[in-house]
């Protein structure tokens, strides 16, 4: 039996406009998952498309991930907390200063969204990480980063599930670990590259998982939907 109090599974709407995206969402419900706008959908869609999901009663995250100077950076955090939405995240690796002004910018909100630093993207390898001048595993640039999140007081980061145990001892329990990269037993890991099941990455401490093509390009989503979270039950 499938039932959830604080949904864990955000999906990731990957399409590229309104239509498509309300075809999903409508096989979906809000007491089950949350939804992710990121970059492409939000340039085709805007603001409206993130309200209309708020107002069919689904948290939003979204994964715009702002990084540029303090001020500018802190403004569209704002925003988007006047947007209505659950979370927003940031590059943890645009530094301190532009960490704090985010979390002071959303301190002063009416709503509150969790303010969550991007670490290394799941895409990435060390390879790839080397090449723009960063030669370290990518889990020491996770934590590094991670750390420096925490201390300038947002609610987590993302990271691959690969390196959820080492930051929840590192950092605490507390600190919210959003991980995508997630994918079922058997399914395309398409282009991510460090990659665990869902209840993998429960167990391990992630705290929302964020999942798109498995459950997105099924021909019944909320099906999809509901066998992960039977899967994680007992996570």
């Amino acid at each position: 039996m499938t039932s959830v109090h604080d949904p864990r599974i955000i999906i990731a709407l990957d399409f590229k406009d309104e239509a498509s995206t309300m075809a999903l969402v409508d096989q979906l419900e809000p007491s089950l998952c949350r939804l992710k706008v990121g970059k492409e959908l939000f340039v085709r869609c805007g603001p409206l498309l993130v309200k209309k999901l708020i107002n069919k009663g689904f948290d939003v995250f979204l994964d715009l991930k702002f990084h540029d100077i303090p001020n500018t950076v802190a403004a569209a955090c704002h925003a988007a907390a006047d947007m209505g939405v659950w979370m927003v995240n940031v590059h943890a690796s645009g530094g301190r200063k532009m960490m704090q002004f985010a979390r002071d910018a959303i301190e002063k909100s009416e709503h509150k969204p969790l303010l969550i630093g991007v670490t290394i993207l799941t895409s990435l390898t060390r390879q790839d990480i080397a090449e723009v001048g960063l030669d370290v595993e990518p889990v020491d640039q996770v934590l590094r980063l991670a750390k420096l999140a925490n201390d300038s007081g947002l609610d987590g980061v993302v990271c691959s599930p690969q390196e959820v145990s080492i930051l929840k001892r590192e950092i605490g329990q507390d600190f919210c670990l959003v991980t995508p990269g997630v994918r079922p037993a058997g399914a395309a890991i398409d282009d991510q590259q460090r990659v665990m099941t869902p209840s993998q990455a429960l167990s391990s401490g992630s705290d929302y998982l964020v999942i798109g093509r498995p459950i997105t390009a099924n021909h019944d989503p909320l099906q999809a939907l509901k066998d992960i979270i039977d899967e994680c039950q007992n996570c």
